[in-house]
C-alpha cells in the first residue's frame, strides 16, 4: 500500500510503499494523535524506517496496492 504524508512547511511530501494495510497505518496514527505522542515510527517494503513529526503532519493519503506498472497501459 502507498502512503503519502504532506508536511507543513515543506514543499514536498513524504511518499513511500508498506505492506501494512490502510487500517493498521491509520490505526497507529490516530493512536499516536490520541496520545499526545510527538512522533510516529512508521518503516517501508524496504526496511527504511520514518520518524514523522505528528505537529507537522499537513495531511495523509493512504492509497490501494502498492504494485508499479510496467510496459504500456492503454
Amino acid at each position: 500500500m502507498e502512503v503519502r504524508i504532506g508536511i507543513k512547511h515543506a514543499p514536498r511530501e513524504l511518499a513511500f510503499e508498506t505492506e501494512s494495510t490502510a487500517e493498521e497505518v491509520r490505526g497507529l496514527i490516530e493512536d499516536a494523535i490520541a496520545k499526545d505522542r510527538a512522533i510516529i515510527p512508521l518503516s517501508d517494503t524496504k526496511g527504511r524506517q520514518y520518524l514523522v513529526d505528528t505537529e507537522s503532519i499537513a495531511y495523509i493519503e493512504l492509497g490501494g496496492d502498492a504494485g508499479r506498472k510496467v510496459g504500456f497501459i492503454s
